[in-house]
């Protein structure tokens, strides 16, 4: 069974279930034609937790090292909920969920040796797991009382960008050096669909392609730019517009930890060759609001919400580790007491924090000062004694 977009509607579905082979696929792409050809997707593992084969990209994981991808995907879903919960009850400023997204980043992450640099956006929590960012640094910076929390060049993962795409050129830029200076390793650059119509991501396609820069692209395409569908930001499936920047693409389940393990260790091993970039379009969804300050229900179908949980990159690894004596009944009890640990350990740390000086983020705008910013502060502060009042009334 396949990933689908929600721009491919009307294209042919494949019956679920139904174990893929290089032949069949092949077969599959000729009865559709030359004018509509299905996107060549890599997949492992089926939402059903089949394991399937691939000819280019396969990949041999131990019992232990199938129930790490599962733990870090499970510790990561409740870090990541939890943090949700907090900003629902008034303790985080704001959150950007990566539920549904679990699989694309523990699997890329993963797949990172410790020399390599990673470039992510706000929502790679899941590869700030795998890099060993303390989670609770993350939650400091959407909490407001730190910008980041972190040491970059401790952990070789960059601080979150807010602005949209711009952390490709830093990444194309770092690579560019690393290859000048000789070293083997690689960089990885994360940005989503919507950025992928950014001018910066584009520029840095041309760079790096040029300059045969050791950077990997990772797209996590979860279908929704807020509310701009991807039928919005492209007319051809995203990993293909690498071929017209002069550099391989390749689009991968991003619900399928194996698979974008496999991939992601491939396109850097590439990187490190000296063979240049990848484009890398992992196909999944984002399951909860693009924010907490968005609202999802006003543009999305609960039915298309719905066909992608059946897809869950968690429950599908469970299944297969089940059916293959992977994990027993004991394995998943400590993982779900592990979790809670996890839980209670975050909101303790979270409700320790301070509370962010409302008025401070005026205080280091400008060096000496300026007229739009005074006038900017005395109405944020009228605004705030606004709320006093009304109280003391």
């Amino acid at each position: 069974m396949t990933v689908e977009s929600t721009a491919a509607r009307k294209t042919t579905r494949r019956s679920s279930g139904t174990k893929r082979t290089a032949s069949a696929s092949a077969t599959a792409k000729k009865a559709q034609g030359p004018e509509n050809p299905e996107p060549e997707l890599v997949q492992l593992l089926t939402p059903e937790g089949e394991r399937v084969q691939h000819p280019e990209y396969d990949i041999d994981l131990s019992a232990d090292e199938l129930r790490g991808l599962y733990r870090d995907m499970v510790l990561t879903r409740r870090f990541d909920s939890e943090a949700t919960s907090l900003q629902r009850q008034g303790e985080l400023g704001l959150w950007a969920s990566l539920l549904g997204q679990e699989a694309a980043q523990i699997g890329s992450g993963r797949a990172l040796r410790d020399d390599d640099y990673v470039f992510p956006t706000y929502r790679e929590h899941g590869v700030a797991w795998c890099r060993g960012v303390d989670p609770t640094n993350l939650l400091g910076m959407f909490r407001g009382v730190n910008h980041g929390g972190w040491d970059p060049s401790t952990n070789n993962f960059h601080l979150y960008t807010i602005v949209l795409g711009s952390q490709t050129l830093h990444a194309t830029g770092y690579a560019m050096g690393v290859a000048k200076d000789g070293a083997d390793s690689a960089v990885l650059a994360y940005f989503g669909d919507g950025a992928s119509s950014q001018g910066d991501v584009n520029e840095s396609f041309v760079f790096s392609a040029v300059y045969n820069a050791p950077v990997v692209f990772f797209c996590q395409n979860n279908q929704w730019a807020i509310s701009e569908p991807i039928e919005k930001q492209t007319r051809v499936p995203l990993y293909q517009r690498a071929r017209g920047f002069g550099f391989p693409g390749v689009r991968v389940d991003g619900n399928d930890v194996l698979a974008c393990l496999a991939v992601t260790r491939s396109a850097l091993e590439r990187a490190r060759r000296g063979e240049g970039p990848t484009l890398i379009e992992a196909f999944t969804y984002r399951m909860a609001a693009h924010t907490t300050s968005d609202d999802p229900t006003r543009y999305r179908r609960d039915t298309e919400r719905e066909a992608w949980e059946a897809k869950d990159p968690i429950m599908r690894l469970k299944a297969y580790m089940e059916n293959e004596g992977h994990a027993d009944a004991a394995f998943f009890e400590e993982l779900e007491a592990e979790s809670e640990a996890l839980g209670k350990h975050v909101r303790e740390v979270v409700r320790a924090m301070p509370v962010p000086e409302h008025m401070a983020i005026f205080d280091h705008t400008y060096a000496d000062g300026h007229a739009l910013v005074d006038e900017e502060r005395a109405q944020f502060a009228a605004y705030q004694a606004s709320f006093a009042g009304g109280e003391a009334e």
